[in-house]
């Protein structure tokens, strides 16, 4: 089952790729944005609740689509490479084991806990 959980992540992640190369932003910026959302993890500075708060707004794949169906509404390609970039990170995240965060501890995730995946 982790497999195909892995594999289907994978396929979201090809996805906003794709996504991506809809937008008018040259190649690289996919690479240079792609590791911005773990800016949540900065809550974690404060205390594991307000950590897993911030971790989790940054890496949660429905905020992601919501953020890119107002940038399609609104024909704003920047808060369409936010939700594109948003998405893809917690696909790639996902791949590797990273979930959305417990309060309790930053490695208790709903994908169980970081390094028994």
């Amino acid at each position: 089952m982790k497999t195909t959980l892995k594999l289907e992540e994978l396929g979201m992640f090809v996805l906003g790729i794709f996504l991506f190369t809809q937008l008018s932003y040259a190649w690289w910026w996919f690479l240079v944005l792609i590791l911005l959302p773990d800016i949540g993890m900065l809550g974690y500075l404060i205390n594991t609740k307000v950590g897993a708060l911030t971790y989790n707004i940054f890496h949660h794949k429905g905020l992601a689509v919501v953020i890119y169906l107002i940038g399609i509404y609104f024909d704003m390609e920047l808060l369409k490479l936010i939700g594109i970039i948003l998405f893809s990170h917690a696909s790639l995240d996902r791949i590797f084991g990273y979930g959305l965060k417990f309060k309790d501890n930053f490695k208790n995730t709903h994908l169980g806990e970081i390094g028994n995946n």
